[in-house]
């Protein structure tokens, strides 16, 4: 065997080794990123939503900033909006229409109850279920299947930002939720943290107490 197909033997082992132990030694880890048992637990504004997910991931940062430094990061964000502070290179690769912004933009800061941010150029939306200011917003989609819930708690004079994602598949095959498991997971992780990341190096740029720039755009 040459010294190229060895290599090829062996990322091809590694690969299959990573797969196998996921479900037991890394899954958890994954859907719950950063967060501590009693997050993960915590009943959050728009769980009601949608009662009997086959996925739930719980994501937490801590951020040196009131939850009011937060806020207008999260009400901005989505496709033609602010973008999703994650990996726009992917977003865009996938057609999605994603530029994060690294100011607040006072357009996109009037959001209310009802209002729809779509997923991307001919994408479904998501609707916003929960507005409370500084506190909980909560996004469906419109099929129902997806809610995604975001929430502030002030802490130790820090904010928890958690991120909760509720998925149903009806209908999903053996394949289609190996797949999900094995691959949409671990991705979504990528993309989540680097996100949560992103607002938290955003909030807390401006010493506190100073309000956020913004910019029209």
């Amino acid at each position: 065997m040459s010294g190229r197909a060895r290599i090829a033997a062996g990322a091809g082992l590694a690969i299959a080794l990573a797969m196998v132990s996921y479900p037991t030694l890394w899954r958890r880890q994954c859907l719950t990123w950063g967060a501590t048992p009693d997050e993960v637990a915590r009943e959050l504004p728009g769980d009601e939503l949608l009662t009997d997910p086959a996925l739930v991931s719980t994501r937490v940062v801590s951020i040196s900033a009131p939850p009011g430094a937060i806020w207008p990061w999260l009400i901005q964000m989505g496709s033609g909006r602010a973008g999703a502070y994650s990996y726009d290179w992917i977003e865009n690769l996938l057609g999605l229409d994603m530029h994060s912004a690294d100011v607040i933009l006072p357009q996109f800061q009037d959001v209310e109850l009802g209002d729809e941010f779509p997923l991307g150029p001919n994408r479904p939306s998501m609707r916003v279920e929960v507005l409370d200011p500084e506190r909980a917003f909560t996004l469906r989609l419109a099929d129902g299947n997806w809610v995604w819930i975001f929430a502030l708690f002030p802490q130790d004079g820090e904010t928890r930002l958690v991120s909760r994602n509720r998925i149903a598949a009806p209908g999903a095959s053996a394949a289609a939720r190996l797949f999900t498991m094995l691959i949409m997971e671990p991705g979504s992780l990528v993309m989540e943290r680097k996100m949560l990341l992103g607002i938290k190096e955003r909030a807390e740029r401006l010493p506190a107490g100073r309000p956020p720039l913004t910019e029209d755009r």
